[in-house]
């Protein structure tokens, strides 16, 4: 154990010596009328936040808003006789159409769902009655 206790002894003062020294070289705050060299313009410490806010919109926010005006664009579109599929993955055959609801009659049952459940439309009125 004594050589354990020199050599961590030796450690500390090896530590401590080159702890001075890194603390010695730190640059002192320069007093001079403009940006050194070493120094960058202010704008260029956010261009990486700024690039990722750019990236953030094209990969998330974008694509959303694409998704949402789908979206309003089929439920305002849905008419009576339409073959639609509903977010719980019913497929059914559009009744009729209110403000804010849907009727379908799916086999033998009629039930009525919200305009927003609809996702897609497989055929429109028109291919289902010819």
């Amino acid at each position: 154990m004594p050589n354990a206790r020199v050599s961590l002894k030796v450690c500390a003062r090896f530590l401590i010596m080159h702890l001075n020294e890194i603390l010695a070289q730190a640059a002192a705050p320069t007093t001079g009328a403009g940006p050194t060299p070493s120094q960058q313009p202010a704008w260029l410490s956010f261009a990486p936040m700024v690039l990722l806010v750019i990236v953030f919109y094209f990969i998330l926010i974008r694509p959303q808003q694409k998704r949402s005006k789908q979206q309003a664009i089929l439920i305002s579109s849905i008419k009576s006789g339409d073959r639609v599929v509903t977010s719980s993955g019913i497929v059914g055959v559009v009744i009729t159409v209110k403000d804010k609801t849907v009727s379908l009659r799916s086999a033998d049952a009629k039930m009525e769902v919200t305009k927003a459940s609809v996702t897609e439309i497989l055929q429109g009125a028109e291919a289902t009655e010819s």
